[in-house]
């Protein structure tokens, strides 16, 4: 290795390096990134020890019916006299159990196809893009209804299911990125070298595009979340007696007709629009500075 092959060896690192804490240190300083991760974090924590914070037993039946908010019931009581405020807290767990992994399913896949008609083009590229583009001209929630009926109501199936549907999105946004990637010198340099094209995808190119792909991941998250309550208040995506934040909605919406017992709902759709917001807070703050 030449003199200057070494210098220009020990110089990319430290560039990378210094880039990368410049990255971080915008990252902190994100007030909307900041204020997303506070609401996220708060969510997780209930859904980690919903159990030991919440005050009363989410599933235990009482004889405080349609109790209003009060010091013993600070959200409230629902028609089977369950605490509210205790199965909003639990609540959170069943949502960001299957929403990450929902989105985690759909972000690998997609990837993965994105990395290859991106890299490869051509016939692959076509005929690959063709089969992404009939797929996104399906909503989504008729493709997870129609897959949900067929193979039945499971969180690993809901899982499944959401992650499937949202890896054409992914595909196409990581295809594009690497179209741009793929015409550098660092991917000339490789080929050169003589590496193997699933080399070069995953080493040298998926490393460079972990930006745009970490926002995509939080965009989805958002959707996936969204999805998971639409499913639920359905019927096809999380069972009874779960205290999801979908299900106290289904099982009491009704009662909103009488404009009485407003509590039953109010707090768990809050609930869901405010993890929304956390989330969509935070990618926007990642797009801000990743972008910059």
């Amino acid at each position: 290795m030449s003199a200057m092959t070494e210098a220009a060896a020990g110089i990319q690192p430290r560039e990378r390096d210094i880039a990368r804490r410049e990255t971080l240190r915008q990252l902190a300083k994100s007030k909307t990134l900041i204020v997303g991760v506070l609401i996220v974090g708060f969510w997780v924590v209930c859904a980690l020890f919903g159990s030991t914070i919440a005050p009363d037993d989410p599933l235990e039946l009482s004889d405080a019916v349609l109790a209003a908010p009060s010091s013993a019931h600070w959200f409230g009581t629902d028609q089977l006299g369950r605490d509210v405020f205790s199965r909003v807290i639990v609540g959170a767990s069943e949502t960001l159990k299957i929403a990450p992994l929902a989105t985690m399913v759909g972000i690998i896949f997609g990837t993965i196809i994105g990395l290859i008609t991106g890299y490869s083009r051509g016939l692959v590229d076509e005929s690959i893009s063709r089969i992404i583009d009939a797929f996104l001209a399906l909503p989504l929630i008729v493709l997870a209804v129609t897959a949900l009926v067929g193979l039945g109501s499971s969180n690993a199936t809901l899982i499944v299911v959401i992650g499937v549907a949202f890896t054409p999105v992914v595909a196409r946004t990581v295809r594009a990125t690497v179209l741009g990637e793929r015409e550098l010198d660092y991917v000339d340099a490789a080929k050169l070298r003589g590496e193997r094209s699933p080399y070069i995808m995953f080493v040298e190119i998926l490393p460079n595009i972990t930006g745009p792909i970490i926002v995509e991941a939080t965009v989805r998250l958002g959707y996936a979340i969204f999805a998971v309550a639409g499913l639920t208040f359905l019927g096809f995506g999380v069972q009874p007696p779960s205290p999801d934040w979908s299900l106290q909605i289904a099982d009491n919406y009704q009662l909103l007709s009488s404009g009485t017992y407003w509590w039953t709902v109010l707090f768990a759709a809050l609930a869901v629009s405010s993890l929304v917001v956390g989330v969509n807070l935070i990618a926007d703050g990642l797009q801000q500075v990743l972008d910059r």
